[in-house]
């Protein structure tokens, strides 16, 4: 279960705890720090950058004394059951290019991403529904500034389409055009199918097209699915403990406490990989108006997923992955008030959070430096990451691969990656 915070939260507000900063209010962000390194288009022009300390504070939780801000406490309650990764970084330095390069391994979009590379690797554990289904939750902040998303984030690339993500709408029916159309039963549409399929047989007898023999099958697991989807949506099913711990907003669709339920509801009925989006993250301004009302939408939820995993003997078995696709600067993007500041993108380093799934709880790897701006102990590259998820699911990230254009293609590309055995249970 990937719960992917498009537009990056600040690592400075959640994990990455810099109480020296608050000396250098105000203050430039020294050269020695900054070395250099690439900036955006929006804060290039700036004459200044002031560095700009969390208006937040933190606490210290658990055995491992994780410091975790005072806007996710329910995160920070579970310290022991997660592995903060605080040294995590990339080379991408703006959003689109930044999650294709995350979830596809290149920035160029066009590859199979992480879900699809998951389902190939170790198919379908049900019958009645994908291998691989994508929920976009919804933020609740007016003035969140949303990133743009689409489906070749859960493209299946070169690999076959049976692979690609199935996205499931919030509101309304899951799927489009999933229930027959009225005066069509279901002895009807059967007989339509199978007379469908004996057609698409004759061409791919005629043709030896592969993907014609995708298309049956996606027609048979859409026929499945006008049974298996209303009763996975359906929350009437869960007792009212369910509710007590993932809040009453888990009841109504899109919310993020809802997609959370809906992913384990998945994960119980075999569904291989769960892919969350949410938006709003991307924290250029307003910061200390917009961020705790995103952190709300998050906290409660994400904590009761995984408490739900665990009562349930499901985390074991379930990775869960939280977190954005770069980091945010510590210094100010714009003008600097002691009530307001915003922060730009920042691929040297940032922080995410994974449980479960052969993740040893109860860690904190890596370390940044006194800005939050290089590391300076234990990096974990993008690549790395890549090759410790497909390592906790049984695949050897240099041996997985595909045939593409005379290339064996693999999801860590050809650049050296290494799993982060540190941080395995």
């Amino acid at each position: 279960i990937y719960l992917h915070l498009v537009g990056s939260p600040p690592q400075q507000e959640t994990f990455d705890y810099k109480p020296g900063m608050r000396e250098w209010f105000d203050k430039d962000l020294p050269e020695s720090i900054r070395q250099g390194q690439r900036l955006t288009t929006m804060t290039s022009g700036q004459t200044r950058f002031p560095i700009a300390p969390s208006a937040f504070g933190f606490k210290q939780y658990g055995q491992s004394g994780a410091w975790v801000s005072d806007l996710l406490p329910k995160i920070g309650s579970m310290a022991d059951d997660i592995c903060i990764v605080r040294s995590m970084h990339t080379e991408a330095i703006n959003h689109e290019p930044a999650i294709t390069f995350l979830q596809t391994g290149n920035m160029i979009a066009g590859r199979p991403c992480i879900g699809s590379w998951i389902s190939y690797g170790l198919g379908s554990m049900n019958q009645n529904l994908p291998t691989f289904v994508v929920l976009n939750a919804k933020h609740t902040h007016p003035k969140a500034n949303v990133q743009a998303i689409s489906a070749r984030l859960w493209s299946s690339g070169f690999l076959s389409g049976q692979y690609a993500g199935v996205a499931l709408r919030s509101t309304g029916d899951p799927v489009l055009y999933i229930n027959n159309p009225q005066g069509v039963p279901a002895n009807i549409r059967r007989r339509m199918l199978d007379g469908l399929a004996e057609l698409n047989q004759q061409k791919a007898a005629q043709l030896g097209d592969p993907e014609i023999h995708t298309r049956i099958a996606q027609y048979e697991m859409a026929f499945k699915m006008q049974t298996s989807v209303p009763d996975l949506t359906d929350l009437k099913q869960e007792p009212p403990s369910t509710f007590d711990l993932y809040g009453e907003e888990a009841r109504e669709g899109g919310t993020f406490a809802n997609t959370c339920l809906m992913a384990r509801r998945m994960i119980e009925r075999g569904v291989r990989f769960v892919q969350v989006y949410q938006r709003g993250w991307d924290v250029h301004g307003d910061l200390p108006a917009v961020l705790p009302s995103q952190c709300r939408d998050v906290d409660r939820a994400s904590w009761a997923l995984v408490q739900d995993l665990k009562q349930r003997g499901l985390l074991e078995d379930t990775l869960v992955i939280w977190g954005g696709e770069f980091g945010r600067t510590i210094y100010c993007q714009g003008k600097l008030t002691a009530t307001d500041y915003g922060r730009d993108h920042h691929p040297r380093c940032y922080s995410i959070w994974m449980a479960g799934g052969g993740i040893r709880g109860g860690v904190v790897h890596g370390e940044t430096d006194e800005f939050s701006y290089n590391i300076v102990r234990d990096p974990v590259h993008v690549r790395d990451w890549q090759a410790t998820l497909l390592h906790c699911f049984g695949l050897d990230h240099e041996k997985f691969s595909h045939k593409w254009q005379g290339l064996d293609v693999r999801l860590t590309g050809v650049e050296p990656a290494r799993v982060v055995k540190e941080i395995l249970a």
